[in-house]
């Protein structure tokens, strides 16, 4: 095995709903379980000292689901926000978000900026989640921005700089729970060479001995970018 450490985790938090309907009960369930997965896989991230950590939380294409499934998942988004944030203060961890924030209703757009400004001179765990969040999205919006600051020719260096987060590392190990087998347009210009890890649980039943079987599967990996090795 090497020694080869995760230094960007990215989760793709499939299966809520899914969950749910399994055990007859509305979807809105799936989501609150999938919360609390959410918040022991941040503090497990935050303890071994992975330096950031990315969650796919809601999609731009997840805005054509049901209003009433959307309203549920913004409150729950800005309850847990409001009940959590001095745990992030307490814990060291830095809040981010990345998408179209703009998109987001106000209540929750408020408390995600609140967050994000509370917590932004701490120096550990490094989270963001991808709210209204979509990689094409992603890449349409740098090449705008590129073209608002009248650059002529581009290259990878100036297109990155121009996504939401420059300072985001590509992520070294994506995880998607539910047993899908693509990345539904996340992180897609960050991932060109980034490993992947299937797991068959939906995501309100993973837990820390999973994540720990996809971290040392990472460990078992060669990363040649491309070259010969």
């Amino acid at each position: 095995m090497s020694d080869i450490s995760v230094n960007h985790l990215g989760i793709i938090m499939d299966g809520n709903g899914r969950w749910a309907i399994n055990k007859n009960q509305p979807r809105i369930y799936g989501h609150k379980q999938g919360a609390k997965t959410a918040k022991m896989i941040i503090d497990y991230c935050a303890k071994k000292e992975i330096p950031f950590l990315t969650l796919y939380t809601f999609s731009n294409e997840n805005w054509s689901r049901p209003k009433e499934e959307i309203d549920s998942l913004m409150e729950l988004l800005s309850f847990y926000l409001e009940k959590e944030v001095e745990n992030m203060m307490r814990n060291n961890i830095r809040f981010n978000v990345v998408g179209r924030i703009e998109s987001l209703p106000k209540k929750t757009r408020n408390f995600v900026l609140s967050t994000m400004n509370k917590t932004k001179n701490n120096s550990g765990l490094f989270l963001t989640l991808a709210l209204s969040y979509g990689g094409r999205q992603e890449i349409i919006d740098a090449i705008n921005s590129i073209i608002d600051s009248n650059i002529k020719i581009i290259n990878e260096d100036i297109l990155k700089n121009h996504l939401y987060c420059p300072e985001l590392p590509d992520p070294d190990l994506i995880v998607r729970t539910g047993g899908e087998y693509r990345l539904s347009n996340f992180l897609l210009w960050q991932s060109a060479y980034t490993e992947i890890f299937i797991s068959q649980k939906n995501w309100p039943e993973f837990i820390i001995g999973d994540l720990e079987k996809a971290l040392n599967d990472f460990k078992k990996r060669y990363r040649k970018f491309g070259k010969i090795q």
